[in-house]
């Protein structure tokens, strides 16, 4: 287990971050928030992909008027991600919103600031400021020489001093990019200045085929240093893939026990059976299956029942035939076209 960073805690909803709270995981909505049925059908969708936290957009005061009717009919924690218009922040702060997304610097002047602050208050709720490398004042783009780390963390504290200015410390930050080492760069940076709780990510880091490696990269190397009280993986797309990247992320590093492992072989000379189908079929099958379980499928005796002891269902092939074996233990050979149906026999018989 890592040695993560103690940071101060805040809660957003019933959702604990930082202070040794597990890490947990956030999405977005890419829906419209005023179409408040397919903004939460979307929302519980994320949730049983196992999102912690998930985050809308407010456009405009029609979508903030909308929020209630949202947050009422799920049981999952709604941030309100608010830019330029303090209005829309203490309308969402009214309607109910478990934390907003805002940069205090941009919604108006310091008047404003304290009313939304004064708003966020009351209602104990916290605010995430979040910079991102292409929302850089130009004061900041320019004395830097462009986009840097150290530009991130001073715009970042910029914002934060606002907050603390008005006696507020109800805070998570984040620094992204779509860029990895400027993205790490800014977050030991600011790990290193502040007790806030950090929310780490990629962002924009593209479609499923390039964006899942920039963040498994990007957020992997940050958690295991230690940094990172929640995540969100930011990709183009079906916002539920995002989650369930998030959490292999989580569980590959040990830091959450979420749902199934799925582990296979990378197939060598020795194989004798279709193993990416077998394997394929497996993990379809297995996105229906809610047990903490880890299954294993193996091309070959080599890698089966031993290299994969640890596994508690899995399959190893040999010539047109494979193994059904359960910790290590062999249970039968069976037919390589019954291979599939006898493992998930094993794993639906174990409740």
């Amino acid at each position: 287990m890592f040695n993560r960073k103690i940071t101060r805690q805040i809660s957003v909803g019933n959702v604990k971050i930082g202070g040794g709270a597990p890490v947990s995981v956030q999405s977005m909505t890419n829906t419209k928030t005023s179409d408040v049925a397919a903004t939460v059908a979307q929302i519980i969708q994320l949730q049983a992909a196992g999102c912690d936290i998930v985050r809308v957009a407010v456009p405009d005061m029609n979508a903030a008027k909308k929020l209630h009717e949202i947050i009422s009919a799920v049981d999952v924690p709604i941030v309100a991600d608010i830019h330029f218009d303090y209005k829309l922040a203490l309308e969402s702060i009214a309607q109910g919103v478990a934390a907003l997304r805002l940069n205090p610097g941009n919604i108006g002047g310091a008047d404003h600031v304290r009313e939304v602050v004064a708003a966020a208050k009351e209602k104990k709720i916290p605010i995430r400021i979040g910079v991102n490398a292409g929302s850089l004042s130009r004061k900041i783009f320019q004395k830097y020489g462009g986009v840097t780390a150290e530009g991130l963390v001073e715009s970042a504290l910029e914002h934060v001093k606002i907050l603390e200015d008005e006696n507020f410390h109800d805070i998570k930050i984040s620094l992204k990019a779509h860029d990895v080492p400027l993205t790490l760069a800014a977050y030991r940076l600011i790990s290193s200045k502040v007790d806030y709780p950090l929310h780490v990510g990629i962002t924009e880091a593209g479609t499923v085929n390039s964006g899942v490696i920039k963040s498994a990269v990007g957020i992997g190397a940050l958690l295991a240093e230690g940094i990172g009280d929640t995540i969100r993986v930011s990709l183009t797309g079906d916002p539920v893939v995002e989650v369930k990247i998030a959490n292999e992320i989580l569980k590959s590093l040990g830091l959450k026990n979420f749902g199934v492992t799925f582990i296979s072989c990378p197939t060598c000379g020795r194989t004798r059976i279709d193993l990416p189908k077998i394997a394929a079929q497996v993990e379809e099958r297995l996105a229906h299956v809610d047990k903490k379980i880890t299954v294993a499928v193996m091309g070959c005796v080599v890698n089966g029942p031993g290299e994969a002891r640890n596994a508690d269902f899995g399959i190893a092939g040999s010539d047109g035939v494979g193994i059904i074996f359960r910790k290590g233990e062999i249970l039968r050979k069976v037919a390589e076209s019954e291979l599939v149906e006898e493992l998930f026999k094993e794993i639906n018989g174990s409740d």
